[in-house]
């Protein structure tokens, strides 16, 4: 057949794969592309995900000499759609023979390092670590954008990474309906999206509602009406291999989503397990944790929480997968974004395929890596410690006191006192009832209001034990006004000093100077206050404050109830070393999770070669061209397995190393 379209003969599909073809229509092509083009397109496309099927023609087209037209493209899909169906359903018959086809085989499989587990080895408190998260890139526009009738497409994804728009909607109600009070009340309730947020804005910044108000309800989010599907949300382990993935069909980053992949990973793999993930807190029975980047857009008070820094049992694991799996499937926008919703999830599945198998190939160089990185932090912070010991005379369990002393300082400064908010609220009250007594309004309004401002000073006179009312102007009343200004002083400050305590601390981790906007409206706010005491209160400047890189810069403080700055965890070295006694915990437990992590590879590469040997000699009998093709791709699996035992060599070799 010619492919300049002057066709002399035609014939059937049959005949054209027997050839070594495939055509381009179920029953008499006029075009024809080889097994091995497609073949070779299908890995092109899968290392790199931007070449797309128009420019493979372009390709073509240019190696044959013939111009480029736009329907050799639908060709070619239509072809291509063919071949990846009869590698499906290789892939199908060979799972069958090995016995990979039982309920969440893949799951339970994907990553020998953390779910291939051993019957003697020893049990951690964090049983396996994953991390999730959502991202909008591969978007899929709506059809009726275009001003035509929306396409219908019948095909479904071949593999089992998606879960389905209806399993998430089983929990679209889940957080509304969830009580205020189900979380431990030192715990920050971070509802977010699908939640209403009936927050206070003038209130003090405690938690991290507000940061995450950028990704609001969808209502908020008129953008993603254009979409069919806005984006995807994924569930990865510890070492990068996908595990799930769910559409996000119109929306943004809602609840429902964390809560169906959370409650998949429960019914696989247990209940004793941790997850990373940039905004939530525990989430059903799974330990939810912030990833070390996202961790720095959390205040200190989340931190103190949710970072893995200061959660037992977590390693070395930086809970940010998702975010090195977008960065590569990023790539794959341009061919997505006006695809069918089969076609869609056919090259996002394909590239997820190849990223496994990719991440497989390179688990025994991440282990080396991991395992080099933790001695040596070992081996650093385990010096540095020690001088900072023996010069400040300090030992583990002061570290551990001064992580608990900034923890009770930062709860203790959530709300102000209440007898100082009831004393503030009664002089306002007694004001407010002067006011009503001579307003100039309607009678029976001013007389309602009057009732209600009389109940309300009766009722906080009740609390407060006041037994005779305080007159206006009198000694009494001038002296708790005094009080009560050095009250809201005070509350004003402990925001301040919430506010400045937080924000320097987390910038002198990061080596940076300077202060967010949104912080340095709600520091303003704060400092406007210290003017309407009398005396006032020594008044600073937004330029100083920019200045400052260390807490005892900070005069104003002083005026607090305690000053934060003669605590002793809020010394530069103490809080420094305080880091650093946390970090040594978590690279010993990285040891501890990358011993457990080489044996379960080396021993999960055996049996499979056992096993896949003694199916490959069975098929090669009963099912020869099978057989064939099981030993074709045994022979990469077997080049990868040779390369990780003989790294798993070199990590015994290491000094120090106690694995078996």
């Amino acid at each position: 057949m010619s492919l300049s379209g002057k066709t002399s003969y035609i014939y059937p599909n049959e005949t054209l794969i027997h050839h070594g073809y495939l055509g381009s229509s179920p029953l008499y092509p006029t075009v024809a592309i080889s097994l091995r083009t497609l073949a070779a397109y299908h890995q092109i496309h899968r290392t790199c995900p931007r070449f797309s099927i128009q420019a493979q023609c372009k390709a073509l087209c240019h190696l044959h000499n013939l111009p480029y037209r736009p329907y050799l493209s639908s060709q070619f899909s239509a072809a291509y759609d063919v071949y990846l169906d009869i590698v499906y359903c290789v892939d199908r018959q060979l799972k069958v023979a090995l016995k990979h086809n039982t309920p969440n085989w893949r799951l339970l499989n994907a990553c020998p390092p953390c779910f291939y587990e051993l019957k003697d080895e020893l049990k951690l408190d964090i049983a396996y670590l994953t991390t999730m998260d959502g991202n909008n890139s591969l978007k899929r526009w709506a059809s009726w954008n275009y001003g035509g009738t929306p396409r219908t497409d019948s095909h479904s994804p071949c593999s089992n990474y998606w879960l389905s728009v209806e399993n998430a909607d089983w929990f679209k109600d889940e957080v509304k309906s969830k009580p205020k009070s189900a979380a431990p009340s030192d715990i920050p309730q971070d509802d977010w999206e699908d939640v209403d947020n009936d927050i206070d804005p003038e209130a003090p910044n405690f938690n991290c509602v507000k940061r995450w108000w950028n990704t609001g309800p969808d209502q908020r989010k008129k953008m993603f009406q254009v979409y069919d599907e806005s984006g995807i949300f994924i569930a990865a382990c510890r070492h990068w291999f996908v595990l799930l993935a769910c559409d996000m069909v119109r929306s943004g980053e809602l609840a429902k989503y964390p809560l169906v992949v959370v409650d998949q990973l429960l019914q696989v793999y247990g209940e004793n397990g941790g997850c990373a993930y940039d905004i939530g807190s525990q989430l059903l029975n799974l330990w939810i944790m912030v990833g070390t980047f996202h961790g720095h857009a959390h205040n200190r008070k989340c931190q103190l929480l949710w970072h893995p820094t200061y959660i037992e049992g977590t390693g070395h694991s930086e809970g940010e997968g998702c975010e090195h799996i977008f960065s590569s499937s990023n790539n794959l926008t341009s061919g997505t974004r006006h695809a069918s919703p089969f076609h869609r999830h056919q090259a996002i599945e394909e590239h997820f395929a190849f990223w496994d198998a990719d991440k497989y190939a390179a688990l025994s160089n991440f282990l080396r890596n991991h395992y080099q990185e933790a001695q040596n932090a070992i081996h650093t912070l385990e010096s540095e410690l020690a001088t900072v010991k023996t010069t400040y005379h300090l030992s583990d369990g002061d570290f551990l006191r001064f992580f608990a002393e900034e923890k009770a300082y930062l709860d203790s400064l959530q709300q102000p006192l209440i007898t100082d908010s009831l004393k503030i609220r009664y002089v306002e009250v007694l004001d407010e009832l002067v006011r009503c007594r001579y307003a100039h309004k309607r009678v029976d309004t001013a007389y309602a209001k009057l009732q209600n401002t009389l109940a309300f000073v009766a009722h906080i006179e009740l609390q407060l034990g006041i037994e005779e009312r305080w007159e206006i102007d009198g000694p009494v009343y001038r002296h708790f006004k005094d009080e009560a200004s050095l009250g809201s002083y005070h509350a004003a400050l402990d925001e301040l000093e919430h506010l400045v305590v937080m924000r320097l601390f987390e910038l002198s981790k990061l080596s940076l100077s300077g202060t967010g906007y949104k912080l340095r409206q709600q520091i303003g706010k704060a400092l406007q206050r210290s003017t309407a005491l009398t005396p006032p209160r020594p008044t600073i400047s937004w330029k100083e404050i920019a200045d400052y890189t260390f807490l005892g810069e900070f005069d104003l403080l002083q005026h607090s109830r305690s000053d934060v700055r003669d605590e002793e965890w809020t010394k530069p070295a103490q809080r420094e070393a305080t880091v650093k006694y946390f970090k040594l915990q978590r690279a010993r437990e990285e040891i501890t999770w990358l011993n457990i992590e080489i044996r379960r590879l080396c021993t999960a590469i055996c049996d499979k070669e056992i096993m896949t040997t003694q199916v490959l000699n069975d098929l090669l009998v009963t099912n020869y061209p099978l057989g064939l093709e099981l030993q074709r791709q045994w022979k990469t699996q077997a080049a990868v397995n040779v390369i990780h035992l003989y790294r798993l060599d070199q990590i015994e070799c290491l000094p120090g190393f106690l694995g078996t």
